[in-house]
């Protein structure tokens, strides 16, 4: 919570982040229809003014709020990799691969497909957005390789890492709807033990 004593600098960076915050949910639970200035501005519990003043258009506030969340989802995947530290073998492969998937059912992506599925409708919103997505696609696959010890300049790697990440987007559009959990673990376990063997032999 902020308060009358917080520096200036301190206010509005707290005051940017609720509204950042306060978008994802918008457009994780209502929808794109749901997620505008104001109504974000509401559940920030800021003014719209006070909203203008750090995003000027519904254009500007959505493209942060990717920013946001590829910061968020970010700092996620390398506590992720620091908790693989001791695993190995089969048992990392998986966990790696559990990882991947999980993110792609999250309210981060839920809120991201929203924005995705209206910039394709939108030219100018897909002018901001496929920039940042191609950035955000080639980190996700650079921390992939990283996480699973792989070698990307072998093709073959390469096109298994970008695989994975094309499944977990998959698993993740199918849970949009309807509790896709059950069936989504069998399928983790499967694509690890097979993509483990492709990988290390």
């Amino acid at each position: 919570m902020v308060t009358p004593h917080e520096p200036k600098q301190d206010r509005s960076r707290a005051t940017r982040q609720r509204l950042l915050e306060a978008t994802i949910d918008c457009l994780a639970e209502f929808g794109w229809a749901a997620a505008t200035v104001a109504v974000v501005a509401e559940r920030a519990g800021v003014s719209r003014g006070a909203a203008q003043h750090h995003f000027p258009t519904r254009e500007d506030l959505i493209t942060a709020a990717l920013e946001y969340m590829f910061d968020v989802r970010n700092g996620q995947a390398t506590e992720e990799a620091a908790s693989l530290a001791a695993t190995s073998g089969v048992a990392r492969t998986e966990a790696v691969v559990s990882g991947l998937v999980e993110s792609y059912t999250s309210p981060l992506f839920k809120a991201a497909l929203q924005v995705w599925t209206h910039a394709a409708a939108d030219p100018a919103l897909s002018q901001r957005i496929v920039p940042l997505e191609a950035k955000f696609g080639r980190v996700s696959h650079r921390r992939a390789v990283e996480a699973l010890g792989v070698d990307d300049s072998d093709p073959v790697a390469h096109h298994l890492v970008q695989a994975t990440l094309d499944l977990a987007r998959g698993l993740g559009l199918a849970d949009v709807l309807t509790d896709d959990s059950v069936r989504r673990k069998l399928i983790v376990q499967q694509w690890a033990a097979t993509l483990h063997t492709a990988l290390h032999g």
